[in-house]
């Protein structure tokens, strides 16, 4: 089964579900709160929550009030 591309949910997370992913890049502990936005987005919902080029994509996106 293919992982869902972050680029398609992405623009559906929580702003500030976002800032928590960019302030804590690469951090295994994801919290259910957190979890849940991404879940809700339309992003994964079963372990690796993201994965490497997921957190690449998150570190490379701009950080414009939203």
């Amino acid at each position: 089964m293919q992982p869902i591309q972050i680029e398609r949910w992405w623009p559906y997370l929580d702003g500030s579900a976002k800032a928590w992913l960019r302030e804590n890049l690469r951090d295994e502990g994801i919290p259910g709160k957190i979890q849940d936005r991404i879940a809700e987005a339309g992003g994964p919902v079963m372990e690796p929550i993201l994965e490497e080029r997921d957190w690449v994509f998150i570190e490379g996106q701009p950080q414009f009030a939203e």
